[in-house]
């Protein structure tokens, strides 16, 4: 079906964004497990509940927002071979998404107690919940910045450094969570703190890793010199790029956290099992975001060139490898649900694991639709097409996910594992909506999709 060379480029770039996923969702994983293991459910909701408010801004501003537009238009500008016009690019979203990020980190600084109590947490959870977002709000705004650094190298068609980053980012959290959180080496025993503690400074080493790789390595670099002539008909069309897919992120992300509040009201039993699912299937995502990203590039970057029949090779080799890899997550979820449940609390807590596994066990059935959700929607961004993904987003977000969540999660009360029933209904309809339009879409490449080289 694809010859050797095509599969080879998709894995090429695929592999290491899959890689870096990974690892920055190992951040969260570590220190749920890590928590969990340090004071049971309390300690899994306080930091769950509190990462899933963060994750969620990040996402929908920075990660899948500005960090997107700036690599869908580096990757077309790169490969029409622009690259004054492609670091121009990077250096205005760069500039904006630090305005945003700065912003972002305040107001939740400030607002910490209030955002954490519209979750409908007891107190105990917003304790521990305000201690651990004050302090890792620090370095969340350089895991931002650091978002929007490996957008520019993605753009450029450079996915290693970025995997190199996550995994530099990795060993420095996973070793001061075990030393913080848990008092080795002669260190207080902080817990919870330790986790918030032990990610801000990881966030910030890779931040400073990234800045230094950028400046002195990369084909495309930041420049001053384009920040301060701000082109404000380039600024314009990154915004018009970026708000369709931050708006996506939006419809899925904030459809998700009100489902997570939902979930909070059935009790803490049913949220930390929720949680520790939620946290496991997070990495079957990593797969699907990795052949994405490759997607995005690959496709901007032969739509630049003009070749458009390699642009839909390259979109339909991401996106059955895609797949086959998070197939595999299925198979995983399927067979071993009680044993990963059983990595993120003490054995003492019965009925989260038993809750848990049911809830995994379920999610495996929404693997493949996400995988192709995500993997085509990628294809259409590095086509310039932003509007399609958060359309479809959109509507089974807010049309078949939150109202079923609303009947039978806040007003039956039914038991959390109809969240993950709920959760497989919209992505099958996600998916298959997104399979058509994509279809039709790409049917008419040629003609329909913006050129990049009369941008």
């Amino acid at each position: 079906m694809f010859n050797r060379k095509t599969i080879t480029d998709v894995l090429a770039l695929a592999l290491p964004a899959v890689g870096e996923m990974i690892l920055y969702m190992a951040i969260w994983v570590f220190d749920t497990m890590m928590v969990g293991k340090y004071g049971g459910q309390t300690a899994v909701s306080a930091v769950g509940l509190s990462s899933e408010i963060l994750y969620t801004l990040i996402n929908i501003f920075i990660s899948v927002g500005v960090s997107v537009g700036i690599a869908s238009l580096v990757a077309r500008r790169f490969g029409s071979k622009k690259y004054d016009s492609a670091e121009e690019y990077a250096s205005i979203g760069f500039f904006i998404g630090f305005i945003i990020s700065l912003i972002i980190c305040i107001l939740t600084f400030i607002f910490t107690e209030e955002v954490l109590s519209l979750g409908g947490a007891d107190d105990k959870v917003i304790s521990l919940g305000y201690i651990y977002v004050r302090i890792i709000c620090f370095g969340l705004f350089f895991n931002m910045l650091t978002s929007m650094i490996n957008g520019i190298l993605r753009g450029s068609g450079n996915t290693k450094i970025p995997l190199l980053i996550s995994l530099i980012v990795n060993v420095i959290n996973i070793g001061l969570d075990w030393i913080l959180i848990f008092g080795k080496y002669g260190f207080p025993e902080l817990g919870v703190k330790g986790a918030a503690i032990a990610t801000s400074i990881a966030q910030m080493v890779g931040f400073l890793f990234a800045t230094i790789y950028m400046l002195n390595k990369s084909r495309i670099k930041i420049r001053i010199k384009y920040i301060k002539t701000l082109n404000l008909y380039k600024l314009k069309k990154l915004l018009i790029l970026a708000s369709p897919s931050s708006m996506q992120e939006a419809a899925y992300d904030i459809s998700r956290l009100l489902s997570t509040f939902m979930v909070m009201r059935l009790g803490q039993t049913a949220f930390a099992s929720n949680q520790i699912t939620t946290t496991i299937e997070s990495i079957s995502f990593m797969p699907g975001w990795g052949f994405s990203i490759a997607a995005t590039t690959l496709v901007g970057h032969k739509i630049g060139e003009k070749n458009f029949k390699k642009a839909k090779e390259y979109a339909y080799a991401c996106a059955l490898l895609g797949t086959l890899f998070m197939s595999l997550c299925a198979i995983i979820f399927s067979i071993a649900p009680t044993m990963l449940i059983s990595l993120f609390i003490k054995e003492t807590e019965k009925e989260v694991i038993r809750l848990g596994s049911l809830c995994l066990m379920i999610s495996a059935t929404e693997q493949i639709p996400m995988g192709l959700s995500l993997i085509l929607g990628g294809a259409l961004k590095g086509a310039g097409d932003t509007k399609t993904p958060f359309i479809i987003s959109f509507l089974s977000s807010w049309f078949v996910r939150l109202p079923l969540m609303f009947y039978f999660i806040y007003m039956l009360k039914v038991s959390v594992i109809y969240v993950w029933w709920i959760t497989s209904i919209q992505w099958l309809i996600d998916g298959l909506i997104m399979f058509v339009l994509f279809k039709d879409k790409f049917n008419k490449i040629n003609t329909d999709l913006p050129d990049a080289s009369k941008q």
